[in-house]
């Protein structure tokens, strides 16, 4: 995952360069991301965006952090500050001393102190998560509060200007409460273990999800890392005790006692660090290449909070040769008289020498030295644009083609801004140095928005305005994801407001994509320095700047709860339906334990039968709890909900743990009459309609969540003389397959199979549906038809032949295949199965010639020259000849006349069967129904009281 890479690349920079001759600077190996394409073209007049608001950026910046937040206090209604944040990792209130790397010895030495209690567990919760991952990592954790803190102090006016002081506060303090309760001291006030990092990195960027649903099993073998006397962390130990000491200077008069407390714990751990040497492991992630930095910048700030000169000596104390014996011998090993040293990176993680020099400028502002590294380091970084003091000096640091310094390609922006915070608090104390200001002023308005991508580096900045930034921040609980995948959502589903994505490269190029962590990881260090050069920017440059008012936006809101449907198979007898229950939970994501759906159905068509609902064989054919959860669903059913045939099952979750979907396969079938006919209908079931064969979200299965109903409608209550309405008007259409059959050795014979099936969503009655097969009689003036087979009833397949007025090469007859009323319904999806059939005459068919015949297809397979009608309409093939129809002429004689009233009275009467032919003649205002009304027009046609239908 991106933190291993991450690290391992880290390597390959040289943090700190040590020049032993003045003026011989070393180039800096970078990590650079991938050179751009080569066709990347810089967006349209990005040199005029003009958009710069210091308050907004320093406003929305506080917020990543409320979306870092780890614990039961990240939770929106524990006071959190994101209504998508819910609480989270509860469990690092009670981690198994079994899982810590506290050897046994050790725990059973100091258990009083560590588990007073005795339930063999620690309370190490708290804390903020990394980046997009869940784990609390020590050193970017402790440099994070530290860097805040100071940006705090430097710049507090900042805040208080624009109404967050507050939040800042909050947020330090969430630090600082978790460094304290991970300090285990003895009554002496000697620190015997400190917590620095909990959660293990590999274990956990296997899981790209939300932090509310961590994987139970991750939870539960969840780690805490502790710096002890046996396994030492100095430089972890030294960064917390930093700062803790920022959060005196920050507290000590709002809040004294608590103040004191952090600078207690902060000389503990300090005093701890210097004792026992050595880095903490940290599991291979963010290790340090030495500890001198950490100690120095904690030794700084506890000579600011006591006035005690002995931290400064522990920094820059010399032997008798002059030679350094402090920190300091690790940049300057030889004799400070002759020797400097300059500062090519920049204040991070790893390396706080950046923030050490400026402090000790600060404090000890007659140290020439102290003051020449600070501002060197600045006057590097700048490329030039704030020039040395020495006008000899001309090493600068090279900047990308519009300007932009990129120290690092891996996360360039928390680089940038480290340096912006440290040009800032120099011109702070130095008024003169204007130009540091105003360089990072560029540097910043660069990230805002002023740059060749055409688009902010600080998601969410600008958004009021309509302005682009990055969308796509390498970050697990913004984008959502439940599926375990970087790719799945395409778009967040939260907008992680303020993070400050990792930034473009040397080439100014980047790519805002959730798998680009080089390009677009966020992080919690990324942002410390970030906040603080806001606020030190929007003092010097914010005149007149203000924040966005009613601020974090509410998400819109989107149905939390809901069921999709599909039909994956429908039968004559039987149906088929795919369930899917959703809980997208997402402000906040959670698991839900009661959650239940029911699906409706009516058996009206069974009840006119003489059957019942103990006539309707349901199953569950497939229910993926089984395999999320290893326990199957509980149904139950079938209820009676009316009179007139509503019937539903329930399904019931309650008791596991649902987050996304769960697919469940259901089945209904009915069993034959008496008479071994099936009567089932699923047209006018509730949960049915509008269903076809792709998913879709239905109303008409309701969800409940314990017992409530949260999503879609229940069926309404039907009276028993009421006809459940038909949910589907789409047009019924059907296919038509046909398979040659042997050839007879009388050569009277016509030999075929047919099998019709309903490619539409509708059922169609089998008596509205006709097929003409097409051929030459051959001299046979009678033909005769038989249904050799038909799963339906061989008695229900009827056959009747015409002759066609205007013949064709090929066809001068049909055999119109039909069903009887009692064949039943062709369900959506149904079929009638091969229909094998044979066409007998006086004398030899000549088949070659005949339009419909293919000897070809010896399977059942597509032929359109077979034709196939519902309620006399073409709905498959193509017809050899058009047919013309006289509107009126029933027994198709060719005139309108008193026999086809007493034909059409007779069909009327139930006395007569008309052919689909005749029924279209017969149907002459044209409503696709033959009924009293056409009787009517025909008789006034035949009285002459019209002259036209």
């Amino acid at each position: 995952m991106s933190k291993v890479q991450k690290e391992r690349k880290k390597r390959l920079s040289v943090l700190l360069i040590i020049a032993f001759i003045a003026g011989q600077i070393m180039s800096a190996f970078t990590v650079s991301a991938e050179a751009p394409p080569s066709s990347f073209t810089p967006a349209e007049g990005w040199e005029n965006f003009n958009y710069f608001n210091f308050a907004e950026a320093l406003q929305k910046s506080l917020y990543f952090y409320d979306a870092e937040k780890c614990g039961e206090e990240a939770g929106y209604d524990k006071g959190g500050r994101l209504e998508w944040r819910g609480s989270c990792h509860e469990g690092d209130a009670k981690i198994p001393l079994k899982n810590t790397n506290l050897s046994a010895a050790f725990i059973e030495k100091y258990k009083s102190i560590l588990d007073p209690d005795g339930d063999g567990t620690v309370d190490v919760h708290g804390g903020f998560h990394d980046a997009g991952d869940h784990v609390r990592f020590g050193l970017p954790q402790s440099y994070t509060a530290g860097t805040l803190g100071w940006g705090f102090y430097e710049f507090r006016d900042s805040y208080k200007a624009i109404g967050e002081e507050q939040h800042i506060i909050d947020i330090l303090k969430y630090f600082t409460d978790t460094f304290l309760r991970c300090s285990y001291l003895d009554k002496d006030g000697n620190l015997i273990a400190f917590c620095y990092m909990v959660g293990e990195g590999d274990v956990d960027h296997c899981y790209w999800g939300p932090p509310e649903l961590y994987p139970e099993e991750y939870q539960k073998s969840r780690p805490a890392d502790f710096a002890t006397a046996e396994t030492p962390g100095s430089d972890v130990c030294a960064s917390t005790a930093a700062a803790l000491c920022t959060s005196y200077l920050n507290f000590k008069d709002s809040d004294p006692q608590y103040a004191e407390e952090c600078l207690k714990v902060a000389k503990a751990l300090y005093e701890f660090a210097k004792k026992y040497r050595g880095k903490a492991a940290g599991d291979g992630y963010y290790t340090s290449d030495y500890d001198e930095d950490e100690l120095a910048w904690a030794a700084v700030w506890l000579y600011q909070c006591t006035g005690n000169m002995d931290y400064i000596k522990d920094i820059d104390s010399v032997d008798a040769q002059g030679n350094y014996t402090g920190y300091m011998k690790r940049i300057i090993p030889e004799t400070y008289n002759t020797n400097t040293w300059y500062n090519s990176w920049t204040h991070c993680w790893d390396a706080v020498w950046g923030g050490t020099f400026l402090k000790l400028n600060e404090l000890l502002p007659e140290n020439e030295l102290f003051n020449f590294i600070a501002s060197w380091n600045v006057e590097y970084l700048s490329g030039g644009v704030a020039k040395h003091t020495d006008p000899n000096d001309h090493n600068y640091y090279k900047t990308s083609p519009a300007g932009y310094t990129m120290i690092n390609g891996w996360g360039s922006a928390r680089y940038n801004t480290a340096a912006q915070l440290c040009a800032l608090v120099y011109m702070k104390h130095h008024p003169e140095r204007t130009d540091f200001g105003e360089w990072a002023k560029s540097q910043m308005e660069y990230i805002m928005g002023r740059n060749p991508m055409g688009y902010s580096y600080i998601v969410g900045y600008g958004y009021e305005q309509g302005l682009p930034s990055a969308r796509h921040p390498h970050h697990r609980a913004a984008h959502g994801s439940k599926t375990n995948s970087m790719n799945d959502p395409e778009e967040h589903r939260h907008i992680l407001w303020g993070a400050l994505s990792g930034g473009p490269d040397a080439s100014d190029y980047h790519i805002d994509s959730t798998t680009e962590y080089a390009y677009n990881e966020v992080a919690v260090d990324y942002n410390a320095a970030f906040v603080g050069a806001c606020a030190g920017l929007f003092n010097y440059y914010g005149q007149g700047q203000e924040p966005i008012a009613d601020f974090p936006p509410k998400e819109p809101r989107a149905d939390d709860y809901y069921c999709e449907a599909r039909v994956a198979r429908e039968t004559a007898d039987s149906t088929q339906v795919v369930l899917r229950i959703h809980n997208e939970s997402c402000q906040p994501p959670h698991y839900e334990t009661g959650m239940k759906a029911r699906y409706f159905f009516n058996i009206d068509e069974l009840l006119k039968s003489g059957q019942g609902i103990d006539d309707v064989i349901f199953a569950v054919e497939y229910d993926e709890q089984i395999s999320m959860q290893q326990e199957p669903i509980k149904y139950t059913g079938p209820f009676k909900w009316d009179e007139a045939g509503t019937y539903y099952y329930e399904f019931d979750w309650s008791g596991s743990k649902i987050y996304g979907d769960r697919e469940l396969q259901i089945s209904f079938r009915a069993k034959q009459d008496s008479n071994y006919l099936t009567h089932w209908d699923s047209s006018n079931d509730y949960s049915m309609k509008n269903l076809t064969s792709t998913y879709a979200v239905t109303k008409n299965v309701p969800v409940y969540l314990d017992g409530t109903l949260v999503y879609g409608e229940e069926a309404p209550k039907l009276d028993p003389s009421t006809e459940p309405e038909n949910p589907d008007n789409t047009p019924p259409s059907i296919s038509v397959s046909y398979k040659s059959g042997t050839s007879d050795g009388t050569k009277n014979t016509i030999r075929s199979s047919i099998n019709i099936k309903n490619t539409g969503t509708v059922p169609i009655n089998l008596s509205d549906i006709k097929v003409k097969y097409w051929f030459t009689n051959d001299g046979n003036q009678q033909n005769s038809f038989t249904c050799e087979y038909a799963a339906l009833g061989t008695g229900n397949v009827i056959g009747n032949f015409s002759n066609i007025s205007n013949p064709v090469p090929g066809a001068d007859t049909y055999c119109e295949i039909g069903f009887t009323s009692e064949a039943g319904k062709l369900a959506p999806g149904g079929s009638t199965g091969a229909i094998p059939f044979r066409i007998e005459g006086a004398s030899p068919y000549d088949q070659s010639n005949d339009y419909s015949y293919n000897s070809k297809m010896a399977e059942l397979g597509d032929n359109t020259k077979i034709t196939g009608y519902i309620k006399g309409e073409l709905k498959y093939g193509v017809e050899p000849v058009v047919i013309s129809i006289n509107l009126g002429d029933v027994d198709g004689s060719g005139t309108v006349d008193a026999i086809d009233f007493a034909l059409m009275k007779k069909y009327l009467l139930g006395a007569l069967e008309l052919d689909s032919e005749s029924c279209v003649r017969a149907d002459v205002n044209k409503d696709e129904s033959v009924n009293a009304i056409d009787l009517a027009l025909l008789k006034k046609y035949l009285l002459g009281a019209i002259s036209t239908f």
